[in-house]
């Protein structure tokens, strides 16, 4: 199937920051909607007040997908540029699919435990941990294109 659509031959690294951007928007969409009518598009950024009064709400599963975007794009930039530096040196592209596909793995599993699982806070190491890994991934985009230039 891969090769139907030409992604066997194309640089996945590329491919993968306009997803990790999609990822980091499902957190924020689901937030929106469990918050049902509480949810106001005028001012989107005032959620969490809006929720704080409805007991009928999971307010804490709110938060955290809030928190789960938020910390999906503190880091989107980041990850980005990794990816630009580390083709722009010549990194080659089976590294950069390995690392592009395991930040993408990471960032979806990281928003799953944090959002979903995290009800249980034995989860919570799970999560750093997760975290951990996706910022090893930039920092190894970053150390292979510093590396490829020498």
């Amino acid at each position: 199937m891969a090769s139907l659509v030409g992604l066997a031959e194309s640089n996945l690294s590329y491919y993968s920051v306009p997803l990790t951007y999609i990822l980091a928007f499902i957190p924020h969409v689901y937030a929106n909607t469990i918050a049902g009518d509480k949810y106001d598009v005028a001012e989107p950024r005032r959620l969490l007040d809006a929720v704080s009064g409805d007991e009928r709400l999971d307010k804490r599963r709110i938060q955290r997908a809030k928190a789960a975007h938020d910390n999906a794009t503190e880091t989107l930039g980041l990850y980005a540029a990794g990816v630009v530096a580390a083709n722009s040196a010549g990194v080659g592209k089976p590294t950069l699919d390995v690392l592009s596909l395991t930040y993408l793995f990471s960032r979806a599993a990281y928003t799953l435990i944090y959002v979903k699982l995290q009800d249980n806070r034995k989860w919570a190491p799970l999560r750093s941990l997760v975290w951990i890994v996706g910022m090893c991934i930039i920092s190894s985009l970053w150390i292979k294109a510093g590396n490829a230039m020498k």
